[in-house]
């Protein structure tokens, strides 16, 4: 028998605007025989076959792909070399360049490459995300945060 109060409605969040670079971005990469996670901790990550990138990855070509974090706390992927993206690209941008979201896919040669952020900090999915109710009306967030300091 319950003798106090308790609050059965957990707090709503109501934005996805999180400190600068906050949420874990990461990439899952798999390949035939190889599986990893990459920690995107830099501004611009490189990929491809050549040694000098930050993922090498055997069977692309040198410079695959970049992966550039924006000063809107946005993550950028540009490809450089043939592969499939699952996102929308960029209106107005003449090259292959998406704004990735948690669950973002992408291909290069043999790999298969997921984009994941925590979507507290993903700024896509306001008021909880999948889980306030994907499909339904969501409310506008306020204005994201001057991330430039």
């Amino acid at each position: 028998m319950f003798t106090e109060t308790q609050d059965v409605h957990p707090p709503q969040p109501t934005t996805t605007h999180a400190e600068y670079g906050a949420g874990e971005p990461h990439l899952l990469i798999v390949g035939e025989d190889d599986r990893r996670v990459f920690l995107i901790q830099e501004d611009l990550i490189t990929i491809g076959s050549d040694a000098g990138n930050h993922v090498v990855l055997e069977g692309t070509k040198p410079l695959h792909a970049t992966i550039r974090h924006d000063e809107k706390d946005e993550y950028l992927l540009t490809m450089h070399g043939p592969g499939d993206m699952n996102a929308r690209p960029i209106e107005g941008s003449d090259d292959r360049t998406e704004v990735l979201r948690t669950g973002a896919r992408f291909t290069m040669g043999p790999w298969r490459i997921v984009y994941m952020r925590a979507e507290f900090a993903d700024h896509g999915r306001p008021y909880g995300g999948r889980e306030g109710g994907e499909g339904t009306h969501q409310h506008r967030q306020p204005d994201r945060p001057d991330y430039h300091h």
